[in-house]
Formats: structure tokens, C-alpha cells, sequence
């Protein structure tokens, strides 16, 4: 993969060090370890953000809203009837 983006960072001295010290350890060059710890922990956070967990009986009472077809309400009835007018 041909890198096109780039990523510029400041930080203070003592935790560059720090991060150098660890991509040393690693054996990989620094913005190497730098793009992938960052890329794991975007994993990480929209994993957590993007992911919607239920419980057993949530689950039972959104698959059957699914299946219960929709009714409009009379509300809901009169503003498409103005909608469908003002798109003609």
C-alpha cells in the first residue's frame, strides 16, 4: 500500500521517547507503530460506539416490532397528504 495521507503529531519530548523506545522493541520504525496502535484503537472505539447490544428479551421485542406491520396514525396521515401535495 502506497501511503498518500499524512498525519502530523506534537507531543513532548519524554513520551516520544517513550513511543520510540516501545517501536524499537518491536522492531518496526516508529510511524509504523504509531499508524497501527492508532488503527487499533479506532477499531476499538467505533466497535464500541457502532455496536448495539441486547438483552435476550430486547432482542425478542425488536425482532417482533419488525415483524408487527406498520400503522400510520392519523398524524402521520395528514403530513404525507400536505407532503404529497407540495411535491406536485
Amino acid at each position: 500500500m502506497t501511503a498518500i495521507a499524512r498525519l502530523d503529531l506534537r507531543m513532548n519530548p519524554t513520551d516520544k521517547a517513550r513511543i520510540s523506545r516501545a517501536a524499537d522493541l518491536r522492531g518496526v520504525p516508529l510511524s509504523a507503530f504509531v499508524r497501527d496502535a492508532v488503527l487499533r484503537e479506532a477499531e476499538h472505539v467505533m466497535a464500541a460506539e457502532l455496536t448495539v447490544t441486547l438483552s435476550a428479551e430486547e432482542s425478542r421485542r425488536f425482532l417482533k416490532a419488525l415483524d408487527t406491520p406498520f400503522k400510520p396514525n392519523a398524524k402521520l396521515k395528514k403530513a404525507q397528504i400536505a407532503a404529497a401535495t407540495l411535491i406536485r
